[in-house]
């Protein structure tokens, strides 16, 4: 696909990009090329191909989701500075 100076010049302005007049033709060129490319990905017959979601195969274990009380509460707020009937107490920030 051959694209023309105006062709780039109007999608720049639809983008609001400012290119400069002499960056048009080989900016016109360089999108050719791109969409040559595109073209040519768009003709490899991938039918037999699985989608994949990762080019990486990767399984994740899962566990079992079980409610569990957690009984940690007063481990978590020992770490704070202050605490009363296991809340955290912070300064006021809010006038």
């Amino acid at each position: 696909m051959d694209l023309d100076k105006e062709t780039v010049a109007s999608v720049a302005k639809l983008c609001r990009i400012e290119i400069q007049e002499q960056d048009l033709a080989p900016m016109a060129q360089e999108l050719s090329n791109i969409l040559s490319w595109i073209e040519q990905l768009r003709e490899v017959d991938v039918s037999s191909c699985e989608p994949l979601s990762s080019v990486v195969e990767a399984e994740l274990k899962t566990r079992d989701d079980t409610v569990m009380d957690g009984d940690v509460a007063e481990d978590i707020v020992g770490n704070a500075p202050e605490s009363t009937n296991n809340y955290f107490l912070v300064p006021k920030v809010i006038e």
